[in-house]
């Protein structure tokens, strides 16, 4: 081998290290940036010594794939949960002490003790207090429903904005890759934007991909619809101010193809918007159904009757448009009746009522079972007592069994929330399990590795330790020549 050949093959292991050693470095730089993806330096050998052809990026399409259609899945069944636990807040969190149902056992439990003692001035102002606290409970839930769908509405919004956002971006870093691609230099800083943009569109909306010629990559929702293409589809949502029970929001569209709302307590959601649909849409307004069947019944079963004509007794409502509702019937609209339920005027002894009035059935005033004016009347409180616990038709839109007592009904509410609670947990303990599986197999073969990065550093020091060497014999060689040559 020349002096000469020996200097090129030097220079070019000198070029090859600084390039490898740019890599390295690069990767350990980003050993903790979880949307980085690793390089290599790809090396082949020749006469001319060995030298760098490519920079590889370590790209795996499938578990990229399988990892953005986990963080979907996740996300929308953890935005569900956090609705469903916020709809178990407004009853009180885990043991349910300020939901309906143990307002309602509370004021049947008063109604016994009024009714065993009639004459009780005591006992009556307890059984009105009692159900002032059942009306207040309706009332609050009924108020935080609606509260919780504003709120979900809200986010949807923001939710909206920021996908339109990502888009936008995601079009500036598919051109970038576009355009590296193209001109033939290194695209791994521009897709690992683009990979970026793709984790954190996949959170609010299930998408797929499609890459094309010169690496070109196209977008669709899970249903088929275009989320981007060459440019990115428009997103569109009009948000709903204020909410009350019967107020339907309004849907997104995406390239003005509604997108559907998720469905169970294992959601059918991909992404946090359809997620935030399902509990706006379905899972408050179901429960909003509940209560307000609850109402509906508290004012059949406590109004009064002369026979040929009916009026609210104990509680009294406001229909929808502010008049004062009389008893409810099967063709009547009682939405929203929880929210405006409470107690007459005519039992509350603050308002110059009489409680008494409770135990002779004269509450309305077109009637009067203690027609004897008997202190120890108790025969409309027994019956009242006793009609919590009887049987009565309830409508099917609220998801509960339709043939049930008061206090059962009210019961199932609890429980209809709790089990969809709880199965919405299990899920989302599922999907955080399968994503962080997903999420590891996809950093074990993307991610950085010190360990291997360390490595490959020393094996890099090697070799220029080695060329350094052979440049010092070359060196005293040429010394040589030199001064043999004067």
């Amino acid at each position: 081998m020349s002096l000469a050949s020996a200097l090129n093959n030097v220079q070019s292991i000198f070029n090859t290290t600084a390039l490898q050693s740019s890599v390295v470095s690069s990767n350990i730089a980003n050993v903790s940036n979880s949307d980085y993806v690793k390089r290599e330096a790809t090396i082949t050998t020749s006469l001319a010594g060995a030298q760098v052809v490519s920079i590889s990026r370590a790209q795996e399409t499938a578990l990229l794939s399988q990892y953005l259609s986990s963080n979907s899945a996740d996300s929308a069944q953890e935005t569900l949960l956090t609705g469903l636990e916020s709809l178990k807040s407004l009853v009180g969190g885990n043991d349910y002490e300020t939901s309906p149902s143990t307002y309602l056992t509370a004021f049947q439990t008063a109604l016994q003790t009024f009714s065993t003692t009639p004459s009780s001035t005591i006992a009556a102002q307890s059984a009105v207090t009692a159900a002032q606290d059942l009306a207040n409970s309706l009332n609050t839930a009924s108020d935080g429903v609606q509260q919780i769908r504003e709120d979900a509405d809200s986010d949807i919004a923001t939710q909206v904005s920021s996908l339109n956002s990502l888009l936008s971006q995601f079009k500036t870093a598919n051109d970038a890759v576009k355009l590296a691609t193209a001109t033939g230099t290194d695209t791994s800083s521009a897709l690992d934007e683009r990979e970026k943009l793709l984790k954190q569109i996949s959170s609010i909306v299930g998408v797929t991909t499609e890459v094309r010629s010169n690496n070109d990559m196209a977008l669709y929702t899970s249903d088929g619809t275009v989320l981007f293409e060459t440019v990115p589809r428009t997103v569109t949502f009009v948000a709903t101010a204020t909410y009350t029970a019967g107020t339907e929001g309004n849907g997104v569209y995406i390239d003005g193809v509604a997108l559907a709302a998720g469905e169970g307590s294992t959601t059918t959601a991909e992404g946090s918007l359809q997620a935030l649909l399902q509990l706006r849409d379905e899972v408050a307004p179901t429960f909003q159904a509940q209560l307000d069947e609850i109402g509906k019944s508290l004012v059949q079963i406590f109004s009064e009757t002369d026979g040929t004509s009916s009026a609210a007794g104990l509680f009294v409502w406001t229909t929808a448009s502010g008049v004062a509702g009389g008893t409810p019937t099967s063709s009547d609209d009682i939405t929203g009746i929880a929210s405006t339920i409470s107690v007459n005027s005519a039992v509350i002894t603050s308002a110059g009522g009489d409680p008494m009035k409770l135990r002779d059935g004269s509450i309305s005033g077109i009637t009067d079972l203690n027609t004897s004016a008997s202190s120890g009347f108790s025969d409309n409180l027994d019956s009242l007592y006793s009609a919590l616990s009887t049987k009565r038709d309830f409508s099917s839109d609220a998801g509960l069994s339709t043939q049930q007592s008061l206090l059962d009904y009210a019961s199932s509410s609890i429980g209809w929330l709790e089990q969809y609670r709880s199965d919405a947990t299990t899920s989302a303990e599922n999907t955080t399990a399968a994503l962080s599986r997903s999420s590891e197999a996809y950093s074990n073969e993307t991610g950085v590795s010190l360990d291997e990065e360390l490595t490959l550093l020393l094996d890099i020091e090697q070799s220029y330790k080695a060329a350094t060497k052979m440049l010092n014999v070359i060196d005293e060689m040429l010394q040589s020549l030199l001064d043999i040559a004067s």
